[in-house]
């Protein structure tokens, strides 16, 4: 049995780069949103194969949501990526 204490010490695990690391974007789904996050994120990370980028749309086609999956390099990366994305007016959510 672990008490209150223990559980304090224990860090979240961090990451290992590089790394595989998948980004999920969530935005309206007008115009032509899913390149326009792409090129945001390989502002930062240069070509993205087509294979790495996966597309849905919601029920009623309202929303769609782009997960990228990059090669991250580091933490700095990560958070410029996420910064630039939350900056484009048809995201919802970064994850």
């Amino acid at each position: 049995m672990s008490s209150d204490s223990d559980q304090q010490d224990v860090e979240a695990p961090r990451i290992e780069f590089p790394c595989l690391y998948p980004i999920k974007i969530i935005g309206i789904s007008e115009g032509e949103f899913e390149l326009e996050v792409v090129e945001v994120v390989e502002r930062h990370t240069g070509k993205i194969d087509a294979e790495l980028i996966k597309i849905r749309n919601s029920s009623k086609s309202n929303y769609i949501s782009v997960t990228v999956t990059i090669a991250a390099t580091g933490e700095e990366q990560l958070q410029n990526i996420f910064q630039d994305l939350k900056a484009v007016s048809k995201v919802k959510m970064v994850l």
